[in-house]
């Protein structure tokens, strides 16, 4: 039986006790091996982390206008952030690293929406002011080049990839400093399960190991490490 009810009940458990690399290590242990996005992805301040349920939002390069202005700007960019719904995680890839996918009116639509965060394969920008308002950002680092006459959202709420990374509407996106990982929708109870037990054998590691004790010995009596 899981030991929450709500997705509010799980996200604080996991911000309390958990971090995206003890999820990690579980699901190793049950085959999900390619849960992990590109490292290159990361906070835009080491304090940020994200948890909340992906709303995904596949970005496609424009080609050039004859007239070398933007043909389509933005796409579907403005309706899918309008869609962000409480606990949801804007999560975007499809772009090529060339422009920004993220900024501060976004991030500031986002917060008023209750979005958990925006996670991005490639650049955001106005960071001064998306660090000023605290919106978890994770994406390659800051860069001001606008998407507007380059890129446009083509879809949402729909499967998308990032780097070999299959993520589908509605599963769990943590991250920290550490990296991004993806929990499938359908492994979350038994995944988040796991990691909590996991988490609180290493505390017992630990405090073993600030006592004195060797790893080879806290391994034998653990099997954590």
């Amino acid at each position: 039986m899981a030991l929450w009810t709500t997705d509010e009940e799980l996200f604080a458990l996991a911000r309390d006790e958990l971090f995206p690399a003890v999820v990690g290590d579980v699901m190793d242990k049950v085959g999900l091996l390619r849960q992990f996005l590109p490292p290159q992805i990361k906070p835009l301040s080491a304090a940020m982390v994200v948890i909340g349920r992906a709303m995904t939002v596949l970005e496609a390069d424009l080609p050039p206008a004859p007239d070398g202005g933007p043909s389509q700007p933005f796409g579907l960019m403005f309706a899918a952030l309008d869609d962000l719904q409480p606990n949801e995680v804007y999560i975007c890839s499809g772009a090529s690293p060339t422009y920004a996918l993220w900024g501060g009116l976004m991030s500031t639509r986002a917060r008023q929406l209750g979005a958990a965060g925006a996670v991005v394969d490639g650049y955001s920008r106005d960071t001064p002011e998306v660090l000023s308002l605290d919106f978890p950002t994770f994406s390659y680092g800051g860069y001001a080049q606008d998407q507007g006459a380059r890129g446009r959202v083509v879809d949402y709420r729909l499967p998308i990839e990032m780097a070999g990374v299959r993520i589908a509407p509605g599963d769990i996106v943590f991250g920290d400093l550490d990296g991004v990982c993806i929990i499938p929708q359908q492994a979350e109870v038994e995944i988040f399960s796991a990691a909590l037990e996991k988490a609180r054998g290493e505390q017992l590691v630990r405090q073993a190991l600030e006592a004195g004790m060797s790893t080879v010995e806290a391994f034998e009596k653990f099997g954590i490490m």
